[in-house]
Parts: C-alpha cells; sequence; structure tokens
C-alpha cells in the first residue's frame, strides 16, 4: 500500500477548505463563506509565493546606499527582483525669451528617464543586481551591473559596473528621494552624477556606520573642460584602463532619520596619453561632505564637494583648450535645501512638502598659468518649489530656479517633474 504525500501548498488548501472547527456550525452563512474566502486568499498567496520562489516586496526601503527600487533585491528571500524608476520633466524659459533673451532657449518637455531594475539573489551571501536605462526616450544605458558576496554578515566584496559612492545622488537619484525637481549643479559638473565604473571593492557597516572602499577605473581626461568633470565619465563602455582611482566612503546612521558622512575619490586620469614624448597623469582628488536629514517633518539636505586637478596646463594643451575654456586647477561647488511636510500632522497619507534651496559652484575656482577663468562658469542657483507625493513612490513636483552667474548669461526657468518608483 503506498501512501501519497500531498505538496504543502496542496494541504494547506485542503486543511482549509475541510475544517471549519467547532464554531463554524454557530456562525451564519454568510460568516462562515467570509471566514472561507479570507482563508482562500491566504493559500492563493502563499502557493504564488512558493510557485515563484521568492518573496514579493515593496520599493520602500533604502540598502547599503541605494535606493529603495534598487534595493528590492537585498529583501527578497531567493530568486528574481524587478524594480525599476521613472520621470518626465517639462522645463520652461518664457520669461527669459519675451525680455529679449539671446541664449535662444526653447521649452522642452522630456520623458527623461525610464529605468528597470534587474536582480537575482542566489542565496543568502550571493546575489546579481542591474539597471538598465533608457534616457530621453532613446538612448539606452546599463547604468550598474555587480554582483555581492558576503564574506560575513557585515562585510561584502562587489564586483562589475559600479556607482562611484560619492556625494547624496550618484547612489541615491530615485526622483522621490530628493526635493528638486533636477538633480543639483554640483552633483553634476564636480562629482559627476551619475558617475559608474568597472570595478572591483568592499563594503560593510553596522547600525552606527556604513562604509565602501573600491577600486575603479578613473575618469578620462580627454572629457574634461571649463564647465567641470561631467564628460569624463567612462560609462564602462570599452573604458580605458591605463589609469585606475580609488573610491572610498563613510557615513554616520546612528540617529534615526541622519545620515552624515564624506567621501573620496583619488586617481590619475591621462588614461596614457602623452605630451612631447612624456606621459601626462592628470591626477585627479574629489571629495565631499554630506548631510542629510528626514524626520518629524523636515526634509534638509546640504553637501560641499571640491576637486583638484594635476597637470591642468598640460590636459589643456591635449584636449586643445585656450584662454576661458580650460581646465579648471580648483573646483567647488555646496548646495542646502529644506522642506516641510504640511500634512506631517494629519492623519493624510499624501505629503505636501514645500521647499527653498540655494546653490553655488564655480568649476574654475583656480585656473592654470595663461588661462582665465570663465565668469559663467561662477554660478547661483536659487530654487523655491513643492512636492506632491500621493504615496510614498510617486511624486510631482514644481519648482522655479533663479540662475544667477558673473557673466549675467543665467537663465530663470520653471519646472514641473513627474517622478515614480515600483
Amino acid at each position: 500500500m503506498k501512501i501519497r504525500v500531498l505538496p504543502a501548498a496542496f494541504g494547506a488548501a485542503f486543511f482549509t477548505l475541510t475544517i471549519a472547527g467547532p464554531t463554524a456550525a454557530q456562525q451564519s452563512d454568510s460568516a462562515r463563506v467570509a471566514e472561507l474566502e479570507r482563508r482562500l486568499e491566504a493559500v492563493t498567496r502563499e502557493i504564488e509565493r512558493l510557485s515563484l520562489g521568492r518573496d514579493v516586496v515593496e520599493a520602500d526601503t533604502s540598502v547599503l546606499g541605494f535606493g529603495p527600487a534598487a534595493s528590492k533585491v537585498y529583501r527578497v528571500n531567493r530568486g528574481v527582483s524587478i524594480g525599476g524608476y521613472g520621470e518626465v520633466l517639462y522645463e520652461n524659459y518664457a520669461e527669459d525669451r519675451q525680455n529679449g533673451d539671446p541664449s535662444g532657449v526653447r521649452d522642452v518637455a522630456d520623458a527623461l528617464r525610464a529605468i528597470v531594475y534587474f536582480g537575482y539573489k542566489f542565496s543568502d551571501r550571493l546575489l546579481f543586481n542591474s539597471e538598465i536605462e533608457i534616457e530621453h526616450a532613446d538612448e539606452a544605458y546599463l547604468e550598474f551591473a555587480y554582483v555581492d558576496y558576503m564574506l560575513r554578515q557585515s562585510t561584502g566584496i562587489r564586483a562589475g559596473l559600479l556607482l562611484a559612492p560619492l556625494g547624496l545622488v550618484n547612489e541615491l537619484h530615485e526622483p522621490p528621494v530628493f526635493l528638486g525637481t533636477e538633480r543639483s549643479v554640483t552633483e553634476s559638473r564636480i562629482i559627476p552624477t551619475t558617475w559608474r565604473e568597472n570595478g572591483i571593492g568592499l563594503f560593510g557597516g553596522n547600525d552606527m556606520f556604513a562604509w565602501r572602499g573600491y577600486l575603479m577605473t578613473s575618469l578620462n581626461s580627454e572629457g574634461f573642460g571649463s564647465s567641470g568633470l561631467r564628460g569624463g565619465r567612462q560609462k564602462g563602455s570599452k573604458a580605458l584602463a591605463e589609469s585606475l582611482g580609488v573610491a572610498g566612503r563613510l557615513d554616520y546612521l546612528g540617529t534615526p532619520g541622519l545620515l552624515v558622512g564624506a567621501s573620496i575619490f583619488s586617481g590619475p586620469t591621462g588614461q596614457g596619453r602623452e605630451l612631447d614624448g612624456h606621459t601626462v597623469a592628470g591626477g585627479l582628488l574629489v571629495w565631499d561632505l554630506h548631510l542629510d536629514y528626514e524626520a518629524r517633518g523636515w526634509d534638509l539636505r546640504a553637501l560641499l564637494a571640491g576637486a583638484k586637478v594635476k597637470d591642468a596646463a598640460q590636459l589643456n594643451e591635449l584636449n586643445g583648450l585656450t584662454g576661458a575654456k580650460g581646465i579648471g586647477e580648483e573646483m567647488l561647488g555646496w548646495y542646502a535645501e529644506a522642506g516641510y511636510d504640511v500634512l506631517s500632522h494629519t492623519d493624510s497619507p499624501h505629503r505636501f512638502v514645500p521647499f527653498l534651496s540655494y546653490e553655488r559652484v564655480d568649476t574654475q575656482r583656480a585656473v592654470a598659468e595663461g588661462f582665465t577663468a570663465d565668469p559663467a562658469t561662477d554660478l547661483s542657483v536659487f530654487g523655491v518649489g513643492a512636492a506632491w507625493k500621493p504615496a510614498p513612490q510617486v511624486v510631482a513636483k514644481l519648482g522655479y530656479q533663479i540662475h544667477e552667474n558673473a557673466a549675467n548669461t543665467g537663465v530663470n526657468q520653471w519646472n514641473v517633474q513627474l517622478g515614480w518608483i515600483f
């Protein structure tokens, strides 16, 4: 005689359908039906979970410095995780054009980003995570793709296409996370967000601190200019590896809602280029100090970042840059922003956060001998706006920015952004 064992999910369903308990006979038919429906729904969810081989998780918590959606793979038990984010941005410059602004800018409505995160958790120690990005509705990029292996509970090794662990936005750049309608100028020209390179490193932390340290392909100074370092990103695409750099970060997390820390990158950027028979190193140092606080209705953020470029005169000659077009030997930028959720003391599930921001950035704070600074590179931006979150994963923002520089060429603008994560 063979004894057949039912699968666990089938057994649970059979048990649910056949056991009503001693009190069932005392209940009305409608109550019994409602109870059976509730139990069937619970069993159905369990069967779906077992069939998928994973837990379905919400994009609601940041892990290891990544955004909530990018962190989903860390919270599943096993198997596949899928998340994403996106943003649509409308920029309006009508006021400046009506005043005869010579820059000739036009209003733009841009499907700025649409992102899908794919991850796979092989075990408690080993996982893969990636971000595939479509920008401006027609440009596809691999934003990051890496493998984590936990050496022990508090320390792991990470390798692949990595986000440089600098600043507040480079690793955590999903629209509902930050207040402004656009990423800051400092974290675009000096950091420069989104900065990713092929590399390997260690990460870890506890309830008080988090840290990361990577060896990465360096920036390529062939893309540097008067406006900063952004053009030097290699993005992992056939990246030159003649020059490597190191990046590190340390954050304090011991107070609820508070993140405060520092990060640094150092490495040559010449990538083997020569001038008059000599290799130009193009040493680069980028650093930042950052603070983020979100609690009791307040949303506060501040960052100070700087960069120093060695051999700037030689790099300018290699890049064919003269006069005010040269790479700055020193760069400095900072910003502060503050918002308050006016619905924080109500029972509303919504958030409505008016905010103010101020930023100052100069990518030619010092220039090489024989070069001049372009007054337009010394820029200040004042912003005011509001963010509405009908759910933590969806945000609509309205903002106005006043751009001023020493050349009087700043262009003010209205911005409207719609952003989401999942």
